[in-house]
C-alpha cells in the first residue's frame, strides 16, 4: 500500500494529537513529516495560502476551529484561501472547536470523567464553546485529581487548569474512538471521509 507523507498545521499540541490519531486511525499508511503552527489561528491564516502552494510537492493537513466570524466551514475556507485550493491541501473546520471532536465520542469521553454519559450534550456541534462545556463537565467529575487538572482554580483568571492540555492530549492518545465520534460530528465525519479517500497528485 501507497506510503503517503504528509505535513501537518494546527492550531494547539490538543489538534496536532487530534490529527496524528486521526492519520494513525486511518486505513492508507501516512507517513507525517513536520507540524507547523501550535500558536493559535492567526498564524495557521497568514500561512494558509503558503501551506496551499508547498502541497503541490508535499501534501499537507491544516486543521483550525470554526472561527466565530464566519457561519460555516466552507466560507471560512473560502476567506482564508486566496485562488485555487491545491488538492493536495486537506483543510479542515471543527465544528465549533476541536474539543467537539472529543465530546462527540459520548461513551468514551463520559467513562473518562467518570460522569453519567447523558450529561454530555446531545447535539455536539451546537455547542457555542466546547472547551468551556469540557471544564463545566470535568466540575462533576468524582475524580480530585482531573478535576483540579482541567478546571481552573476558584478566582482565577486563567480559562483552563493547569494541566488541561496534558490531560486532554492523555485522552486523545488513549482513549478517543474516532469511529464513535463520527456517528456524533459531521465535521469529523467528513474529516475521516477525506483522509480515508486521499489521492494525491505528484
Amino acid at each position: 500500500m501507497q506510503n503517503i507523507p504528509i505535513h501537518i498545521a494546527v492550531e494547539d499540541p490538543l489538534s496536532e494529537a487530534v490529527v496524528r490519531k486521526l492519520l494513525s486511525t486511518s486505513s492508507v499508511n501516512y507517513h507525517i513529516g513536520s507540524c507547523f503552527g501550535k500558536t493559535g489561528f492567526g498564524y495557521l491564516k497568514s500561512k494558509i495560502n503558503g501551506f496551499n502552494k508547498a502541497a503541490q510537492g508535499n501534501p499537507f493537513f491544516v486543521l483550525t476551529d470554526l472561527d466565530t466570524s464566519f457561519n460555516c466551514a466552507p466560507e471560512l475556507v473560502t476567506n482564508w484561501i486566496t485562488g485555487v485550493k491545491h488538492p493536495n491541501l486537506i483543510f479542515r473546520v471543527a465544528v465549533k472547536e476541536v474539543e467537539t471532536w472529543l465530546l462527540a465520542d459520548k461513551k468514551t469521553f463520559s467513562t473518562f470523567l467518570k460522569i453519567n454519559q447523558n450529561l454530555i450534550p446531545q447535539n455536539v456541534e451546537a455547542v457555542i464553546d466546547p472547551k468551556q462545556t469540557v471544564i463545566e463537565l470535568a466540575k462533576k467529575s468524582p475524580n480530585r485529581d482531573l478535576r483540579e487538572d482541567i478546571v481552573p482554580p476558584e478566582r482565577s483568571t486563567r480559562k483552563q487548569g493547569p494541566n488541561y492540555n496534558n490531560r486532554m492530549i492523555g485522552y486523545v492518545n488513549d482513549n478517543w474512538n474516532i469511529l464513535h465520534a463520527i456517528k456524533n460530528s459531521q465535521s469529523l465525519l467528513r474529516a475521516y471521509q477525506k483522509i480515508e479517500s486521499f489521492n494525491p497528485t505528484w
